[in-house]
């Protein structure tokens, strides 16, 4: 029969044609991961066979024995990795080998820098997937024909990795694919059986197929070089911890290894192992919360599909792992599973052993804690919202900075804070603002530094969302300090008290006369304690939205209800003694206005009209020179 080759020359994705350049240089201490890659993506190619030939008995081909056979020709200088899994179309081979179909591309190579050993960091954390093979090869040849497919739809893909790729139609009469590597002449380390039997042996052990090499004297029997056993049906204490992470960087395609995991077996009334893991740094596609997400799927050992997203909440997406269920049906789908009772079952045990996986991560070692934090944190934040069975536990895994660290690293808990209250002390006190910086210089916390009182300092976009449903902790309420009337409760004392509502009469007429002069651009202004150095404040009604969060949903697009600030004086401060004693109504008028823009200014960085601002200020210090 002949074939009609249909060979063309097409170029790669642009970020795909950096990817190789930057792995040759910057991987060229850990070459041999190249083969972990290839052997992990056969073993993937086998277990999308077995789940669609489930519905499709005629796609194993009769050839039910899947298998990864690994060779070499020291002649030839070449080494072949070959599977009998899925296989790929002409249009598949495109798709997957000419472009990298990953959210986070553009952030990945914007933070790139030249660097090799930082650049090695940041591509394992991207992936490197079949593109390592360009890291040994000079050459890169692959043939493949998708099962169920006739002998004639095979397809040939090759590539210098310099820019271009030829694709051409070719006859192959097995399924599955065949990769062949052409080494480069340095390379040639790889060539020796052993060595090569040894990488194939330590990153394909715990591949559910058998992985298998050449052996004997002559080379006249193949033999398996693996377990071929699921890990995860193992007894854990047949399992060594390099076994474990082996099989992380399988799943998950992460190069190092995880920060923790839980490996666990539910017996009785449901059954299913679960294996699950903490990565040891963030994925860029972490705060894409459409992009895909979960477990691997498994029933029975047979793999059914790759993030499955309904056995975890959102808020834990950055765990990765595998779900191997006896209860649920072999012939499972998406659809099936966001309305199943089993699911919802095993989700909630997923999750509550997840939370006290942190917590024991928590008090075992404080030090891996804020590496998960750091890394992780804010994603566990948008918890409390989004889980009220497990609020408590969640809110019980949060840290944050405050008035009594030096830094803003988030290292105080709930539980901490609460201890170091003092003892008529009745709430959690929290600021929300722009970053740490305007945080901790905020006017608001004047008076909570004069009398010692911590206050949490939160300065992440997802706070908003966190304190909106996170209302108290431990019976303690938290309240911010940017909203509503300042109310210290039984930290303050009855003399200070009488003392602002006598100040409050000798102020009455002077408020009333800046709130006719700001007239519609406030809602109230009145007189305040939490002010000491600083001459005045905005802060939001109790019943509106904070600053803060009507600047986020601001950038975001969204249309937000008026709302107006209240204007807060500091009644002992001079430059308000000094509006009081103003007898021009127009410099009064002028003053108030400026007072007013300065005290938006400090909250929100920013003002309606700048300029406006600046000359008010510069006719004021024009009178002073």
């Amino acid at each position: 029969m002949t074939i009609e080759t249909q060979k063309e020359t097409l170029g790669f994705q642009a970020e795909t044609n950096q990817l190789m350049r930057l792995m040759v240089h910057a991987l060229y201490s850990n070459k041999e991961i190249f083969l972990r890659e290839l052997i992990s993506n056969a073993s993937d190619a086998a277990d999308k066979l077995r789940f669609e030939s489930l519905s499709d008995s005629a796609l194993m081909e009769n050839d039910p024995e899947l298998t990864v056979h690994v060779s070499f020709d020291k002649l030839a200088k070449t080494i072949t990795v070959t599977d009998n899994g899925i296989g790929m179309s002409r249009e598949e081979i495109i798709s997957h080998l000419g472009t990298i179909a990953k959210s986070g591309t553009k952030e990945f190579f914007d933070k790139l820098s030249g660097d090799q050993a930082k650049d090695a960091h940041l591509i394992g954390q991207f992936g490197v997937g079949f593109y390592a093979s360009f890291i040994i090869a000079k050459k890169v040849t692959v043939t493949s024909r998708r099962a169920g497919m006739k002998p004639e739809h095979g397809v040939r893909w090759e590539s210098t990795g310099e820019g271009n790729y030829t694709v051409e139609n070719t006859e192959r009469f097995s399924r599955g694919t065949e990769i062949v590597l052409h080494l480069r002449d340095e390379e040639q380390e790889f060539l020796d059986e052993w060595r090569l039997r040894n990488i194939v042996t330590k990153y394909s052990d715990h591949i559910t197929i058998p992985v298998t090499m050449r052996g004997g004297e002559k080379g006249e029997t193949v033999e398996t070089v693996n377990r071929a056993t699921a890990l995860w049906t193992l007894p854990k204490a047949d399992i060594k911890d390099d076994d474990y992470k082996a099989f992380y960087k399988h799943v998950s395609h992460d190069w190092e290894d995880p920060l923790l995991w839980s490996h666990n077996r539910v017996e009785g009334k449901q059954e299913y192992i679960s294996l699950l893991y903490l990565p040891s740094h963030v994925p860029f596609d972490l705060y894409n919360r459409e992009h895909p997400r979960g477990l691997k799927l498994y029933v029975k050992r047979v793999f059914i599909m790759d993030n499955a997203e309904q056995f975890l909440p959102l808020y834990l997406r950055f765990m990765k792992g595998i779900l191997d269920s006896s209860d649920l049906p072999l012939n499972i789908s998406r659809e099936i599973l966001q309305s199943n009772k089993l699911v919802d079952s095993m989700k909630s045990a997923l999750t509550k052993r997840i939370l006290s996986l942190l917590e024991n991560l928590s008090t075992e070692s404080k030090e891996n804690y804020q590496k998960f934090w750091k890394n992780f944190g804010q994603v566990l934040k948008e918890g409390p919202g989004e889980d009220t069975a497990n609020k408590e536990q969640i809110a019980k895994l949060l840290r944050f900075s405050t008035t009594h660290t030096d830094s803003e690293i988030q290292d105080i808990s709930l539980d901490d804070y609460i201890s170091r209250m003092k003892p008529e002390q009745e709430k959690i006190y929290f600021l929300t603002a722009e970053n740490f910086e305007a945080a901790k210089n905020s006017p608001h916390l004047e008076i909570f530094r004069k009398k010692n009182i911590e206050v949490l300092l939160l300065s992440d976009k997802v706070d908003e969302w966190l304190v909106a449903h996170l209302q108290n902790y431990g019976g303690k309420a938290l309240e911010s300090i940017t909203q509503g009337n300042l109310d210290l409760g039984k930290l303050e004392d009855e003399a200070e008290k009488k003392h602002y509502e006598i100040l409050g009469k000798d102020f009455e007429s002077m408020t009333k006369q800046i709130k006719d002069a700001l007239g519609e651009r406030v809602k109230e202004v009145r007189l305040t304690s939490r002010l000491t150095s600083s001459p005045s404040c905005v802060v939001a009604d109790k019943a509106d939205m904070g600053g803060h969060m009507q600047r986020i949903l601001k950038a975001a697009g969204h249309a937000l209800p008026e709302s107006k600030p209240i204007f807060e004086l500091n009644p002992e401060h001079k430059l308000i003694l000094k509006l009081r004693d103003e007898s021009d109504d127009s410099r009064f008028k002028e003053l108030t206005y400026l007072l007013f823009d300065q005290a938006v200014l400090s909250e929100s960085g920013q003002l309606p009209n700048a300029n406006e601002f600046v000359m008010r200020l510069n006719k004021f210090l024009m009178e002073i020179i």
